[in-house]
């Protein structure tokens, strides 16, 4: 499958998860959420392993890498997030989380040593002028309470742990660990470590039976889980977590949308320059070439990620 296909897989549906999310808040708590959440996505991801009779079976320092990939994206990482729309909306959840793009950039420099091509930086900077530009109005009718800000510091806690989740799974691949496999054992130990963490919190296990609840825990599963981590961590394979964290940039657009669509949203000229901006700069990042001295580096990724595909 091809990159775009795989990146706009990931956009469309992550995109709308933060709209999911809201329905999952209220009756249980977040941390139980993302129990079931998991549960739900590595019981099935299992289920695919075993009808494709993928191997499951791994020594132990390749589970070392699934707990640690449990612990920083399915654990932590929406533990942050779930709790962050808590004392925000989910669009400004969203901003703060477009924050990962630099973050991903800062850190695959750190592990990596990988430097930024010019058009990757100036993308960026469209893209965060685009979001800036897009929810300057929301944002100017909110004012830094405790709870907003307690809320932004959530939401960008989550991105970095997530960021961090970013390059261990780029590490995984490299490693040549099967991207479905991962995921499933992934996903199970951030369920285990999200059930240790609300018991040590004291929260109670309770199940909310609502429509919106069961079928927004669903969508979250099967395609904010399964479907949008395999195409994204392809994607973060193949092309680095410094670019496919742009990715993190368009969500807050597809919220935009939803928000038109179902909430009423005011078409304004600030929504079509952001719009424009965030894209216009989509464009530099993806069309971004790889410099000379990288060239073996993402030769070498790609033979990674094309051995570990099952």
């Amino acid at each position: 499958m091809s990159n775009l296909f795989l990146y706009i897989v990931t956009v469309l549906i992550w995109g709308s998860t933060w709209f999911a999310i809201e329905f999952q808040l209220g009756t249980v708590a977040p941390e139980i959420s993302v129990v079931y959440r998991y549960v739900l996505a590595s019981a099935l991801l299992f289920a695919w392993s075993h009808y494709r009779k993928l191997d499951l079976a791994f020594g132990v320092r390749q589970h070392g890498w699934f707990m640690l990939l449990g612990l920083l994206l399915f654990c932590l990482n929406y533990i942050f997030a779930y709790r962050a729309q808590i004392f925000i909306t989910s669009a400004l959840t969203a901003i703060a989380f477009s924050s990962i793009l630099w973050m991903n950039i800062i850190n695959a420099r750190i592990f990596f040593g990988v430097r930024s091509e010019r058009r990757v930086l100036f993308g960026a900077l469209l893209g965060i002028a685009g979001i800036v530009t897009l929810f300057a109005p929301q944002v100017g009718e909110f004012s830094f309470t405790d709870s907003v800000l307690s809320g932004l510091v959530l939401a960008i806690a989550g991105a970095l742990v997530a960021s961090f989740g970013n390059i261990a799974s780029q590490a995984a691949q490299k490693r040549g660990l099967p991207i479905v496999q991962s995921n499933a054992w992934g996903m199970l130990y951030g369920a285990i470590f999200s059930f240790l963490i609300a018991a040590g919190a004291g929260k109670q296990f309770n199940f909310d039976w609502s429509a919106s609840y069961m079928s927004s825990l669903v969508y979250l599963a099967v395609f904010g889980s399964v479907i949008a981590f395999w195409a994204y961590l392809t994607l973060l394979g193949r092309i680095g977590a410094h670019k496919a964290g742009y990715a993190m940039v368009m969500f807050p657009v597809v919220a935009l949308i939803l928000s038109i669509l179902f909430e009423g949203l005011e078409v304004r000229a600030t929504l079509i320059v952001g719009t424009v901006l965030v894209l216009a700069g989509n464009l530099f990042v993806l069309d971004a070439p790889l410099r000379p001295k990288q060239k073996d580096a993402a030769d070498s990724d790609e033979l990674a990620i094309k051995c570990a595909k099952p």
